[in-house]
């Protein structure tokens, strides 16, 4: 491997060090071109943008004829899948991409360069954030214009929602990331980090009611505010205090594992 050092200086060790990434801040102009570089990656591989941007139209489609004798059914709870589906597929997707960049040695090549790890963490958030939106856009319009979910509030705090919890699962991917060593260690990671999240988020049954310790959990857990950020959306005409606490929790988890996350980034040299 060559890396683009001073020119001529036969004195210069050829063994690479162990950070030569910048502790200068955050640069646009390196994090847009690595969140380009990953766009650029993914773009040849359909399968994965079609996991993330397809997949959760498809389940929001099933679960819309699944009730499809009970539409009431289906407007409580299609809200709060409306967040969780995106947030699942991000974290999949995300962490099984960054982990294939960790393993092929591409990470390892990245972290020789001038490239700061806040650079890297945003760079991947961003490319992964775009298709987010797309993602999150087609879900929102599918559920509520094809699938007649009935909400009370607004199409676009629905879709804020939805964005952020398909972030927070940008997040929590590429985090874990950094603890797997294969592509099915990643996977493993789904039913430890996803699934409590999913049985305590209130989706099955109001918080409150669960056993005090189990609720106590839920409280920080950041689905459980994601849930409750649609559902007041769900039933409320205006945007409520509620929903604003629940909606910067949310953003707030995701910019904390993300923060978690460029602290974990590390060079796997043998």
């Amino acid at each position: 491997m060559t890396t683009n050092t001073a020119p001529s200086e036969p004195t210069t060790p050829t063994t690479p060090t162990a950070h030569t990434s910048p502790s200068a801040p955050l640069s646009l102009s390196r994090t847009t071109a690595t969140a380009a570089r990953v766009l650029r990656q993914l773009r040849h591989d359909p399968r994965s943008i079609a996991l993330m941007i397809l997949i959760p139209c498809v389940m929001l489609f099933l679960l819309r004829y699944v009730f499809d004798g009970s539409p009431r059914t289906f407007d409580s709870i299609g809200a709060s899948l409306l967040g969780i589906f995106p947030l699942i597929t991000m974290f999949l997707v995300t962490s099984i991409a960054t982990l294939r960049e960790r393993t092929s040695g591409t990470l390892e090549r990245l972290l020789a360069l001038p490239l700061g790890k806040g650079d890297l963490i945003a760079g991947y958030a961003l490319a992964f954030g775009v298709l987010a939106i797309i993602q999150s856009a087609l879900a929102t319009g599918l559920a509520l214009w094809f699938l007649d979910l009935d909400v009370m509030g607004s199409p676009w705090l629905l879709l804020l929602v939805a964005l952020l919890d398909a972030l927070l699962g940008t997040a929590l991917g590429l985090f874990v990331s950094a603890f797997a060593a294969s592509e099915f260690q990643a996977v493993q990671f789904m039913p430890a980090v996803i699934f409590p999240q999913l049985l305590l988020c209130g989706l099955f049954t109001p918080r409150d009611t669960m056993h005090p310790a189990l609720e106590a959990v839920s409280n920080v857990l950041p689905m459980s505010y994601a849930v409750d950020g649609m559902n007041e959306v769900l039933t409320h005409t205006d945007m409520t205090a509620d929903f604003v606490r629940d909606a910067l929790i949310v953003a707030g988890c995701a910019l904390l594992v993300l923060t978690l996350g460029a602290a974990t980034l590390r060079r796997r040299t043998a």
